[in-house]
């Protein structure tokens, strides 16, 4: 079953076919050799050098990819190392030494006293930064957190009042 062409469609081709009976052999032969080139050139720009330029690329890509894999290994090493340390809880005697260091570092403007599965920090003035690396300091050397808190804040910019902590290092949490 063949399809009709539209009608300017036929034309065109009939006015093609007329064109190409009057060029004479070595006319046909050039037509057809520009033709054969420029389907050459459409075929290599299209679809072989796309293709060209990838392989090309593929090891370089290949071993940029193989970077980022080892990275992503050892980014996961680390945190499996860190996962395993977590759930390893120091002992009550580190926990007591670390809170006691931890408080040192605020003078007298904070006191320590554990009770049970907890420990209370009495606050008097102290200065807000050394407040946050003593949280800081205990979340992670000692594994404890903060459970409880009433803080007000003086005249001076200083806290006063207690946080309460807890962790698997005393027993709680």
């Amino acid at each position: 079953m063949k399809t009709a062409l539209p009608p300017a469609l036929t034309q065109a081709r009939a006015q093609a076919r007329a064109a190409w009976a009057r060029l004479s052999g070595r006319e046909r032969t050039a037509v057809g050799a520009a033709v054969a080139v420029t389907a050459l050139a459409a075929v290599w720009w299209l679809l072989v050098a796309p293709a060209w330029s990838t392989l090309r690329a593929a090891p370089e890509r290949h071993e940029r990819l193989d970077a980022q894999l080892g990275h992503m290994q050892r980014l996961a090493a680390q945190a499996e190392g860190l996962r395993a340390e977590a759930s390893a809880a120091p002992g009550r005697d580190q926990t007591l030494k670390t809170l006691e260091a931890a408080t040192q570092s605020l003078g007298a403007q904070a006191q320590i006293a554990v009770l049970g599965d907890r420990a209370t920090l009495t606050l008097r003035g102290a200065r807000p930064e050394g407040v946050a690396a003593w949280l800081v300091q205990v979340r992670q050397n000692a594994r404890l957190v903060p459970v409880e808190s009433q803080l007000t804040r003086d005249a001076e910019g200083g806290w006063s009042g207690t946080v309460i902590v807890a962790g698997p290092g005393l027993g709680g949490v």
